[in-house]
């Protein structure tokens, strides 16, 4: 599983022209799902996606977390994120899971983080989606479950 997160002031996501999902201060988190990816992988997820310190504390340092500043959750599920782009230019999305494996996975880390107490949004699982966002750094982190990078 992998994810690249954003800090964010505010972002928003579009489905035909239709606001489906918006959140004010927190993280814009794209993330991508892998065929050998399972709940294990989504618990280590979510755990660090709310617990990462990227916030900022009253001396300008980034030792707070998500769950501290009470920030929100835009989640985007990006099976590009997958894509091995090392040979030729035609990205290979092998490694990417199959939608219903996916979309499972993929509720279950939002619902995990809203277990949390998080406020979470989201787009539409296979929509074409329009996502916006305001960057605050900007701060911008990818994190792999396989620990790969």
């Amino acid at each position: 599983m992998r994810a690249v997160v954003q800090r964010i002031i505010k972002g928003q996501v579009t489905v035909d022209d239709k606001v489906v999902g918006a959140v004010s201060r927190g993280m814009l988190i794209y993330l991508g799902i892998a065929n050998y990816d399972s709940n294990k992988d989504v618990e280590y997820m979510v755990g660090k996606v709310t617990n990462l310190r990227i916030f900022e504390d009253s001396e300008g340092k980034m030792n707070l977390s998500l769950l501290d500043v009470a920030g929100e959750l835009l989640v985007i599920s990006q099976f590009t994120l997958m894509g091995d782009c090392r040979k030729g230019r035609r990205p290979n999305f092998m490694d990417a899971a199959k939608p219903e494996v996916a979309s499972e996975l993929y509720a279950k880390f939002v619902d995990g983080c809203r277990d949390l107490g998080i406020k979470v949004e989201t787009g539409i699982f296979q929509a074409h989606m329009h996502v916006e966002s305001t960057n605050d750094g900007p701060v911008t982190m990818i994190i792999d479950s396989k620990k790969k990078f």
